[in-house]
C-alpha cells in the first residue's frame, strides 16, 4: 500500500461522490496503490449511505462511523490508526481540496525525504473579513509560538510518512498542529507545499469563528505542552519557590524588625506586608504542589482520544 487518503466529514453528502471520482482518476493515472479511508463524524445526512454505496462498488474505499459527532481531531485520529499506506495523505471532503496535488506530495515524501508536508493555500476562495484576515494572523501567531515556519497550519491537504502519524496522538482539537505535533517528537523535516484551493461547490462550513478562539487557546495549550508537559515541575515548582522564598523573605523582614529595630511599634498584623507575606507563601506552597501533582499525572497518564465507532466497512 503506497498511499493512505485520511478523509473526515460531516454532513457532505453532496460532495462525496464526486471526490471519490476525482481522487480514483488521479490514482489510477499514477498506477498508485492505495486506499481512501472516510470518517463519518456523525453525518445527520446521507452520508454514511453513500459511503456504503462506495465501499460496495470500490474495493479501495474503507468507512469508519462515528456514533456522534467528536471532531475532527478524534476522527484524524481514527483514520491514522486504520491507515496502512507508506504515506498518509489528509483532505477535506467538501471539494476545497485538490486530489491532483497528491502526485508530488507523495514524491516529496518517498523521493524528498521529508517526513510532513503541509498544504499552503496561497490563493484562497474564502471571505476576506470572516476567514482570510483571521486566518492570516492565527498563522502568525503559530509559527511565533511553535517555531514551525508554515504559512497555513489549518490547510486540511497534507501528506504524512507513516511513522508521524504512527507516533503522534491527536486529540482534543490538535488536528491544526500536526506538523508542530510531528516537530515535537523528533520530524523535523517539514516541508510547505503551495496548493490550488477550490471555492466550496456544496453546503456551508462547519467551522465558525470559535474556531479562531479555540485555535489560540488550543496554541497556547501545545506550547504548554511542548516545554513543559513532561516536566511540570519545572514550571509550577520553580515559580512556587520563587513565590515562597519571597513571602519567606516578607515575614524575615518583619520578624528582625518588630523583635530588633521597632518592638513597639505596629503589630505585624496590622502591616500590609504580613498579608503580601502569607498571601505569596500560599500561592509558593499551591504552585509547588500543582507541580507535584502535575508530576504524577504525567507518569500515569493515558491516551485521552475518547471516541465510539458504531460501524466499519473493509478495515
Amino acid at each position: 500500500m503506497q498511499i493512505s487518503i485520511v478523509i473526515p466529514l460531516l454532513n457532505e453528502q453532496e460532495s462525496l461522490n464526486e471526490l471519490h471520482d476525482w481522487i480514483v482518476q488521479v490514482m489510477q493515472s499514477n498506477h498508485f496503490l492505495y486506499e481512501v479511508i472516510f470518517i463519518d463524524d456523525g453525518s445527520t445526512d446521507g452520508s454514511w449511505d453513500i459511503i456504503e454505496s462506495l465501499t460496495k462498488s470500490d474495493p479501495n474505499v474503507k468507512g469508519i462511523r462515528f456514533l456522534k459527532n467528536y471532531g475532527k481531531s478524534q476522527a484524524l485520529h481514527a483514520g491514522f490508526h486504520a491507515a496502512q499506506g507508506d504515506v498518509v495523505i489528509t483532505m477535506d471532503a467538501d471539494l476545497q481540496d485538490n486530489p491532483e496535488e497528491i502526485p508530488e506530495m507523495y514524491r516529496m515524501i518517498t523521493e524528498g525525504g521529508q517526513q510532513v508536508v503541509s498544504g499552503w493555500k496561497k490563493k484562497r476562495y474564502d471571505s476576506v473579513i470572516t476567514k482570510n484576515l483571521p486566518s492570516k494572523l492565527f498563522n502568525w501567531a503559530a509559527r511565533k509560538t511553535s517555531g514551525v515556519k508554515l504559512h497555513d497550519f489549518n490547510c486540511g491537504l497534507k501528506a504524512f510518512d507513516k511513522n508521524v502519524i504512527k507516533t503522534i496522538e491527536v486529540h482534543g482539537e490538535m488536528h491544526r498542529y500536526i506538523p508542530v505535533l510531528a516537530k515535537n517528537a523528533g520530524f523535523s523535516n517539514i516541508a510547505e507545499k503551495v496548493v490550488q484551493h477550490q471555492a466550496r461547490k456544496y453546503g456551508s462550513t462547519k467551522f465558525g469563528a470559535e474556531r479562531f478562539i479555540h485555535g489560540f487557546l488550543d496554541l497556547i495549550t501545545i506550547w504548554f505542552v511542548s516545554k513543559f508537559g513532561r516536566r511540570p515541575m519545572h514550571l509550577f515548582g520553580a515559580l512556587g519557590v520563587l513565590m515562597f522564598i519571597v513571602g519567606f523573605g516578607f515575614s524575615l523582614y518583619l520578624g528582625i524588625d518588630k523583635l530588633f529595630l521597632n518592638p513597639t511599634g505596629r503589630l505585624i498584623t496590622e502591616r500590609p506586608q504580613f498579608y503580601i507575606a502569607l498571601t505569596a507563601m500560599i500561592i509558593g506552597t499551591q504552585l509547588f504542589l500543582a507541580g507535584f501533582i502535575g508530576e504524577i499525572m504525567v507518569r500515569s497518564r493515558k491516551n485521552d482520544t475518547r471516541y465510539t465507532i458504531s460501524e466499519k466497512i473493509n478495515i
